[in-house]
């Protein structure tokens, strides 16, 4: 069987693609490819400068507007001048094994951004969204723990790593429950993740620790590069795959090599916790779908 490249993009004219985090790493190659295959591409980036010269390299229709995660007023400023049609959403931004920091809204840095910014975005954009949501997990899915009455780490002492773990969990039983609800509520709209493997990018430079030079010597020596690690990502966005699909690399370990559809922990498909998780993070962030109007 021939391996999936960038190359089986489809051709993506008429349509418009949202990209999150697309200024840089996997979400720039993402952004680069849907735009190469036709598609009318908005880059939302949390830093406008640094998105606008990522995108000055970048063919085809291609703009950047401002969307800060980490701070849902800016989320739904953001989805309010959101007045076209989306077919679209790859949720891809995210922070990996930062310190511990806090949203503008008081949530932990990673579960705010990599999560809950996410979910706050794709339920105020739901009924602009036509064909599908991806969103961006990770392999790290499998050390995370959802507690529920700890979320933002307010009682629990702080690890950056499982807080990482918690936050790519949380990104898998959204798509779960996204895809039960979608299904119930008779909806065409498609919800699906995808993770990069192990892919040298931006991501691993955040730590504020010795462990940035340690990860900066296995991304030269170990990791694959972005292109590869975004392919997952546009598999899961363009390739006829079923609701609720997790995408990754097919290679040793799961963390390199060509895409294909692959499994996730047994805590990424629990229902209960899905369901539970989706009720306390609209409570969070004071937002819920309208799932009758997805896809319509």
């Amino acid at each position: 069987m021939a391996k999936w490249t960038a190359q089986d993009v489809p051709d993506q004219s008429g349509r418009t693609a949202m990209v999150t985090g697309a200024n840089s790493g996997i979400g720039l190659v993402t952004a680069r490819e849907l735009a190469r295959a036709g598609a009318r591409v908005i880059m939302a980036c949390r830093d406008v400068s640094k998105g606008t010269t990522a995108a000055a390299g970048l063919s085809g229709d291609v703009e950047v507007r401002a969307l800060d995660l980490a701070d849902l007023a800016s989320v739904r400023t953001f989805a309010n001048s959101v007045t076209d049609d989306v077919d679209l959403l790859i949720n891809n931004a995210g922070v990996m094994a930062t310190p511990h920091r806090r949203t503008a809204d008081g949530f932990e840095m990673q579960f705010g951004t990599n999560h809950l910014g996410h979910f706050a975005l794709t339920g105020l954009l739901l009924p602009r969204i036509r064909d599908r949501v991806v969103t961006v997990s990770s392999e790290a899915h499998r050390i995370g723990r959802i507690t529920l009455d700890d979320l933002n780490w307010t009682r629990r002492r702080y690890s950056r790593w499982r807080a990482y773990g918690q936050s790519k969990l949380a990104n898998l039983l959204f798509t779960h429950e996204l895809t039960r609800r979608l299904t119930d509520a008779g909806s065409p709209l498609r919800a699906v993740a995808a993770h990069p493997g192990y892919a040298s990018t931006n991501l691993q430079s955040h730590t504020e620790s010795f462990q940035d030079r340690l990860m900066a010597v296995a991304n030269r020596l170990v990791a694959q590069s972005a292109e590869m690690g975004a392919l997952p990502t546009l598999f899961a966005a363009v390739a006829d795959v079923p609701g609720g699909s997790f995408a990754g690399p097919g290679g040793l370990s799961g963390q390199h090599g060509h895409p294909k559809l692959v499994s996730s922990s047994n805590a990424a498909r629990d229902p209960e916790v899905a369901r539970a998780l989706w009720e306390r993070s609209s409570d969070l962030t004071d937002v819920t779908f309208d799932l009758a109007a997805a896809g319509s």
